[in-house]
């Protein structure tokens, strides 16, 4: 299969199939489901969600939270972590594409109830041979993505936070191309956008071994400007709303169960046949998206489940679910945990499903994870005679 089917592929499967150096749909047809630009932004960069059915707004908070919920951060049990992904993306289709994503955050002020916090993604969609809708040769490029954020979060109680992100994109994926009938040469695009969280989370103690904690989570994210790759047009970045809630149970002094659900909608509006709705205001985008199509069909479902031993090794599962009319997503996820002192490395897989033409795009796509996770290094204070207490004198 050649690169420019499998980027294709990655285009409907993403959602991503309303920019015309990629034509219309197979059929020739408008597609009736929600479109953006830049999908990959909304590609889970964490593999212990990833292995959870994509469920990460509500759960325990870990670096990966400068993603999912920016708010959860300052319930984080270290005072500094940092968190490096890699993923293989339709590696059935292409051995090429990747994404790969780095965040961290450190905490201060009394206690810890003030969070500063990054990340950096970068998706690569390997070498692409670019044709027009009659299938001439417009160029070749290596499209490329990525995005920078940086966000503040803070406690606001025992058991209430909220956070704030703001983030910077660049999405060239085909730079330098123009095709026949369109005097516009494509360039890449830039935007800038913000996340809004707020996270609650509170533990019931029954006795000194067994608790129960319930976490409930709600996160704006995306909220920004449209993106342009020429002169004619611009689209709607993927612009979400998502709630989330997480049930943990100590079941005693070596397992706990954790149970999460999320659910997630765009806040961007279906296009009509003309795809004159791009042409709207932001603000305008996000209340139509209230108003096209069927409201409850447009809601993607996060169903995962994670068993901790010895807060050490973790099992998990999970299933992900997308109506027929708005992408058709649906699949079964697995993975690990450990840990380690400082350190934490997970892994997710998504089981294979469907056959032939109905495979499932992404069967059998990997994610890991490597965590680093540590307390705050305090100066050691000298002693009566200006030596330090922990030389060992």
């Amino acid at each position: 299969m050649s690169k420019k089917i499998a980027l294709i592929g990655l285009a409907l499967m993403a959602g991503f199939f309303n920019s015309s150096v990629f034509g219309q749909n197979l059929n020739g047809q408008n597609s009736n489901f929600v479109t953006t630009a830049v999908p990959f932004l909304r590609i889970s960069p964490d593999a212990r969600s990833g292995s959870m059915g994509e469920s990460g707004i509500a759960i325990t908070p870990d670096a990966n939270a400068q993603y999912w919920n920016v708010a959860k951060l300052p319930f984080t049990d270290k005072n500094i972590g940092f968190s490096v992904t890699y993923t293989p993306w339709l590696k059935d289709l292409v051995p090429d594409i990747f994404l790969a994503y780095l965040a961290g955050y450190g905490k201060f002020g009394k206690d810890g109830e003030n969070v500063i916090s990054g990340s950096m993604r970068y998706f690569s969609l390997g070498n692409i041979n670019y044709t027009d809708q009659i299938g001439n040769g417009i160029g070749t490029g290596m499209p490329r993505e990525y995005s920078f954020d940086l966000g503040y979060s803070r406690k606001l109680s025992e058991y209430l936070s909220t956070g704030v992100s703001m983030r910077y994109i660049h999405s060239a994926i085909a730079s330098g191309v123009s095709y026949s009938g369109n005097s516009s040469e494509y360039k890449p695009g830039n935007a800038i956008s913000a996340d809004l969280g707020v996270y609650y989370t509170k533990t019931k103690e029954k006795d000194d071994i067994h608790s129960n904690t319930i976490s409930l989570g709600a996160v704006a994210s995306n909220i920004g400007s449209k993106i342009s790759y020429n002169s004619t047009r611009s689209d709607f970045i993927p612009m979400n709303l998502g709630i989330g809630a997480a049930y943990t149970s100590k079941l005693d002094q070596y397992n706990s169960i954790t149970v999460a659900l999320d659910l997630n909608k765009l806040l961007v509006p279906i296009l009509n046949s003309t795809g004159s709705d791009t042409q709207v205001s932001v603000i305008s985008g996000i209340f139509n998206s209230f108003k096209t199509g069927d409201q409850i069909k447009e809601i993607d479902a996060s169903l995962g489940l994670e068993w901790w031993y010895q807060n050490q090794f973790s099992v998990r599962a999970g299933y992900f679910y997308e109506d027929k009319s708005n992408g058709d997503r649906q699949y079964i996820t697995t993975g690990i945990g450990l840990k380690y002192n400082v350190f934490q490395v997970h892994c997710s897989y998504i089981i294979p499903s469907g056959s032939g033409i109905t495979r499932n795009p992404l069967s059998n796509t990997l994610r890991f994870t490597l965590i680093f996770a540590l307390d705050k290094i305090e100066k050691a204070a000298p002693d009566n005679t200006g030596s330090n207490v922990n030389d060992g004198q």
